[in-house]
């Protein structure tokens, strides 16, 4: 009798065993299956959202540029009072954040009648300041896109070439703007990698010839009386290409 009644507490130990070992698997089948739909649609976000990213590279959406859009060609328009109207490429590529800021102060009538309060016959006519003097600007200043602060730039300083005019700092460039009269060894040359070059005149460089011809500029700087300076009625930006 004693013996039959140790196998029997054996037999029930046995099953008690089995049965708590089922429950681990059951649970540990039930942690995986939990796991798995969490893991799988998690993974599968990743791979999508991985994919996206590698998309935004490869077609440029992700670029971290914050002056991408300008780094096309634009194009404007300077009408000068009494004068006639120039027709400016701007060189995006070659000089965007230069760009951008122009474009900005032209679509918000920055430029509406300011002047071109300072000419140089045979070298530049400098406008963009708002109180005729060479030493307003619009509040901000910008980095200088040139070679000599460390900004690939090709363009140079040729006749028709629109370029930022700045102070002594390199990233002192605003509102302030000039276009080169004419090309020449001694003064156009010592601005190319030193000055910011950003478009180009590409009809009605003769209206430049015109005015400066028509204006007295007096002193060292060829500052012009406020009462002679030509007046920009409006700079226009149209769609780039």
């Amino acid at each position: 009798m004693g013996k039959k009644k140790k196998n029997s507490n054996y037999v029930t130990e046995k099953r008690e065993q089995a049965k708590i070992e089922k429950e681990k698997v059951k649970r540990a089948a039930r942690r995986k299956e939990i796991l798995n739909m969490i893991l799988v649609p998690a993974v599968a976000v990743l791979l999508i959202a991985a994919l996206v990213v590698s998309l935004g590279f490869v077609f440029g959406w992700w670029d971290d540029n914050p002056n991408k859009d300008f780094k096309v060609t634009h194009h404007a328009t300077i009408k000068i009072k009494d004068y006639g109207t120039l027709h400016v490429e701007l060189y995006g590529e070659e000089a965007p954040i230069t760009v951008e800021n122009f474009v900005a102060l032209a679509n918000k009538g920055f430029y509406d009648d300011l002047t071109f309060h300072r000419i140089m016959d045979g070298f530049m006519a400098q406008g963009g300041c708002p109180y005729g003097t060479g030493t307003g600007d619009s509040g901000k200043d910008i980095k200088g896109e040139f070679i000599a602060n460390g900004v690939q730039n090709d363009v140079k300083h040729v006749r028709g070439t629109i370029s930022m005019a700045r102070g002594n700092a390199p990233d002192s460039g605003s509102s302030q703007f000039f276009i080169v009269h004419k090309t020449s060894e001694n003064n156009t040359k010592s601005l190319d990698g030193n000055y910011a070059a950003f478009g180009m005149v590409t009809d009605g460089m003769e209206i430049i010839d015109k005015m400066i011809a028509d204006t007295v500029a007096k002193g060292y700087t060829e500052s012009v009386s406020k009462a002679d300076q030509p007046i920009i009625e409006s700079i226009e930006i149209h769609p780039a290409h």
